[in-house]
């Protein structure tokens, strides 16, 4: 049934609405990064910043640590989105494929595991790690992301495993290759968009991460998020250099977006169709 004019405008002003709800901030926060510290300051209104200055983006690049930060923030969340991709992709095909004792019991635990909030478990998480020795660690902090980036990796790559016919990897065995080979040349290729789409979620976790960066790690090893906070000051907050060192913590996440924006919408969709 095609949707009546009327409806259809209604639809599209509503989306351009919800559109620019979200992308406002993100708006706001670049036009303030360019903006002359005077304007910033200013009652006055300006949607758009003139004259324009990078003064603040110098102002971040500057800053105590920021390489180093960066540096660690880049580790942590490449070494999190990979090696969670590899033990999630091992642990939903078990899920998906083979009937073992405790399946679902797995399968219910993940989701339970879900539910529970980070910041109940910092002050634990932190106690004990304290007493084994393990704290300001970047390996750690990377095995930590992993706790809570699997289960939801898990579960997804379960429903794009699920989604692909057995008879497929069956007829490959028949032909005369190995479960393995099998495994790697028609599951593999077949889940590739779900694992880029789940490789996305991993990374922004592991990117946007504070809590555990604060908490787990000392000053040298802390990443980007924890950094932002260096611009709030006895003297109050250097609201340009705050917004101009955000965008700058946004840009990586933006770029590999952009690089996989291709798979990643044909992952989302897929996970949809089974057979």
């Amino acid at each position: 049934m095609t949707p009546r004019p009327g409806a259809r405008i209604a639809a599209n002003l509503a989306a351009i609405a919800v559109f620019l709800v979200f992308v406002f901030p993100v708006y706001w926060m670049v036009t303030t990064a360019l903006k002359e510290p005077g304007d910033i300051r200013s009652y006055d209104l300006k949607l758009l910043p003139w004259p324009i200055t990078f003064e603040h983006f110098q102002t971040a690049f500057s800053t105590a640590g920021f390489w180093t930060y960066l540096r660690n923030s880049l580790f942590v969340a490449i070494g999190t989105t990979l090696l969670s991709l590899l033990v999630a992709l091992l642990a939903a095909t078990a899920a998906a494929r083979f009937q073992f004792r405790g399946r679902r019991s797995f399968l219910l635990m993940i989701l339970i595991v879900q539910m529970v909030p980070l910041e109940a478990l910092v002050i634990p998480m932190y106690l004990v790690l304290r007493d084994a020795g393990l704290l300001n660690q970047l390996p750690l902090l990377i095995a930590t992301y992993m706790a809570f980036v699997l289960p939801f990796t898990i579960w997804t790559l379960r429903g794009f495993v699920a989604a692909v016919p057995v008879e497929l990897e069956e007829a490959a065995m028949v032909d005369g290759t190995t479960r393995w080979g099998a495994f790697w040349r028609v599951l593999f290729p077949l889940i590739a968009p779900g694992l880029v789409a789940t490789g996305v979620f991993a990374f922004m976790q592991a990117w946007n991460e504070f809590i555990l960066a604060l908490t787990l790690v000392e000053q040298e090893n802390q990443t980007l998020p924890v950094w932002l906070g260096s611009f709030k000051t006895a003297q109050g907050t250097d609201w340009g250099g705050l917004m101009a060192g955000s965008t700058l913590f946004a840009i990586p996440v933006i770029v590999f977006f952009l690089i996989v924006q291709g798979r990643l919408t044909t992952g989302l969709t897929a996970g949809a169709v089974k057979g």
